[in-house]
């Protein structure tokens, strides 16, 4: 049976199209971005109004740095921009000169249909992300990878889609979720972070059909259960994948979640036309922090732009 569901509360409206909210634990802030205008937000647990920076060019997907910089997803390239380091540099930012992103690496860069749709960094530190094909005819040619600062960018041995979406993680990290946001399906496989291995990919919940355009939301809270957006609801399932809990915002389509806050205790939810809620957890509820990408320092030799390393294949049933 399906619980009845909670309503979040509308906090302030923000944008037009959210994308890739997380809690960036370093800055205590939740970011997301507005893929269409090219800004970068940030709001604190807190605040009443959300800061933001704009940015050269426009992203769609980005994770927190352990240095304080932002590693961004942008078209088929992976870049990563500095921020601003105070609040009232942010403030001129938005209006002002937009940031510029440092190219780390360009994905699939003979295959002009795909670009880079979703991504998270796993618990050792890795970007974990996928492709999605953006051509008219659809075709599931979208692929997953791992991309560190030591051995650069990595190909996943998982099945590919049309538009890789929902990435998230076990708290041990052995596990990884993943989904075809075109198909609804939530996958589940054995994730080595180190060797960027998986294996035995397996149906973990179906969603009833796909999840649209801003659809493939997951998340992983500290007792392993795992979120996931369907329309406007943000479910909570448990070990089988069956629904335990329900949040919705209304009738607009959930663009992202995060857990945030001192305690991890609060959800940050924001609709696809930009309207923002936000819903303190459950009693015992808590969300995980986000393990910061480990980016090298500025003097490091980064893996050229465009290098894939190795690609490692298993047996994927």
């Amino acid at each position: 049976m399906i619980p009845s569901p909670t309503y979040a509360p509308l906090l302030m409206r923000c944008g037009q199209s959210a994308a890739a909210l997380r809690w960036d634990g370093r800055a205590g802030v939740w970011r997301w971005l507005d893929p269409l205008a090219g800004l970068l937000y940030s709001l604190a647990p807190d605040a009443t109004q959300a800061q933001a920076l704009r940015l050269q060019e426009h992203a769609a997907v980005m994770a927190p740095c352990a240095s304080g910089r932002v590693l961004l997803g942008q078209g088929k390239r992976l870049g990563m921009v500095e921020l601003p380091a105070s609040a009232a540099s942010a403030t001129a930012t938005a209006t002002g000169r937009p940031l510029q992103a440092q190219v780390l690496a360009t994905i699939d860069p003979a295959e002009p249909r795909t670009v880079i749709s979703d991504g998270c960094n796993d618990r050792a530190g890795n970007f974990v992300f996928g492709s999605a094909n953006i051509a008219a005819d659809r075709r599931p040619i979208g692929s997953f990878y791992q991309f560190s600062q030591r051995y650069g960018l990595r190909r996943l041995a998982l099945p590919t889609v049309a538009t890789a979406a929902g990435i998230a993680f076990s708290a041990d990290g052995t596990l990884m979720y993943f989904a075809d946001a075109t198909l609804g399906a939530i996958m589940r496989c054995r994730y080595d972070a180190e060797r960027a291995r998986v294996g035995d990919a397996q149906l973990f919940a179906q969603a009833g059909g796909a999840f649209g355009a801003h659809g493939g939301v997951l998340l992983v809270d500290s007792q392993d259960q795992v979120w996931s957006a369907h329309g406007p609801a943000l479910c909570r399932h448990d070990a089988s994948g069956a629904v335990r809990q329900m949040m919705v915002i209304g009738d607009q389509v959930l663009a992202g979640a995060a857990a945030g806050g001192l305690q991890l205790d609060q959800l940050l939810l924001i609709g696809a036309d930009g309207g923002i809620f936000r819903v303190s957890l459950q009693s015992g509820q808590h969300g995980l922090t986000d393990c910061p990408f480990e980016d090298a320092p500025a003097d490091a030799v980064m893996p050229a732009a465009g290098a894939v390393r190795r690609e490692v294949r298993c047996e994927v049933r």
